[in-house]
């Protein structure tokens, strides 16, 4: 740029800052300035609200993990173990109905008619 370019962006600037400086009047400025500070106080607060609460959360979250990952490994353990169960009673069934069919039966039976609640079924 030539030294005639840089005056008139320099002029143009000035004319610019002229006229925003004539549409706003010092109270209005004052003002914004005071809404400005008063939103910034806020903010910072909020932040420093915010930022407590991170912390807050991440020492609870230490402190919660270890028992949450033990009490998940336990629940996978007895999981396992009742499939077992499980498993060997309905083999077991299987080898006491081949060997005592009627028997089997009318056991069946008995257990049919009895009045303890369902817990499969809900109410």
């Amino acid at each position: 740029m030539t030294k005639d370019d840089l005056d008139s962006v320099s002029a143009a600037t000035a004319t610019v800052a002229q006229q925003l400086h004539n549409l706003l009047s010092p109270s209005d400025v004052d003002t914004l300035q005071h809404q400005q500070l008063l939103i910034l106080g806020r903010l910072q607060d909020s932040n420093a609200v915010l930022s407590h609460f991170n912390e807050f959360s991440e020492r609870s979250f230490v402190a919660v993990a270890n028992n949450f990952s033990h009490n998940t490994r336990l629940l996978k353990s007895m999981k396992n173990d009742l499939d077992y169960v499980f498993h060997k009673i309905s083999s077991l069934k299987t080898r006491i109905q081949k060997q005592y069919p009627n028997a089997f039966k009318d056991t069946v039976a008995a257990l049919d008619t009895d009045d303890q609640p369902d817990l499969n079924v809900p109410q």
